[in-house]
């Protein structure tokens, strides 16, 4: 079994914000292959099929991006999973939008979520799937930066972003190595 996690807050007033770019990248996942977000368990709402023989769930926690790890704990207990069966999609300022960077592990590097999911998971070795959302404008607030939405002139790079995002986390489920997906899709 594989846990494809998307960060993001809960709510419409969130629904389209650079902050829920993880969610957007589930729901892109969940479309192209005829997927739907019908139940919930473990503060999380999901939805789940089958990738070639795997066995894979989208989740995306309704704990808040703060919260994050509390959601993905539980998952990870109930279904005795380790770390290496989940891959994290979620927002990078430190990328430009229409970017991708996949990585095994890292800090935080001042994500909220991420903090809370090294937190709960006890320990910095993940699989991630980052992608950019560029950085404030001069005297916009990182809040406020990451609570918007994507510019008109940004929606493009965004869905390429997603796009990549997606066809990456669908590559590793379908039982490639992780490092074999950052090698072909980094970059």
């Amino acid at each position: 079994m594989k846990l494809i996690i998307g960060l993001g807050n809960p709510g419409a007033k969130y629904a389209t914000t650079k902050h829920n770019i993880g969610f957007i990248a589930l729901d892109e996942i969940a479309y192209q292959n005829g997927w739907a977000f019908n139940r919930s368990n473990f503060e999380s709402v999901y939805a789940e099929g089958m990738i070639q023989s795997e066995k894979v769930s989208l989740i995306k926690p309704q704990t808040y991006m703060n919260e994050s790890g509390r959601s993905v704990r539980q998952w990870l207990d109930y279904y005795d999973l380790s770390a290496e069966d989940i891959v994290v999609i979620y927002d990078d300022m430190d990328l430009p939008t229409g970017k991708i960077r996949l990585r095994q592990k890292g800090s935080a590097g001042g994500h909220n979520g991420i903090k809370s999911l090294v937190s709960h998971l006890g320990t910095q070795q993940f699989n991630r799937i980052r992608i950019g959302v560029g950085r404030p404008f001069e005297n916009q607030s990182v809040t406020s930066h990451v609570l918007s939405p994507f510019h008109k002139s940004e929606h493009d790079d965004m869905l390429f972003a997603v796009k990549k995002a997606a066809d990456a986390a669908v590559y590793w489920a379908q039982g490639h190595t992780y490092l074999d997906t950052m090698t072909k899709y980094n970059g």
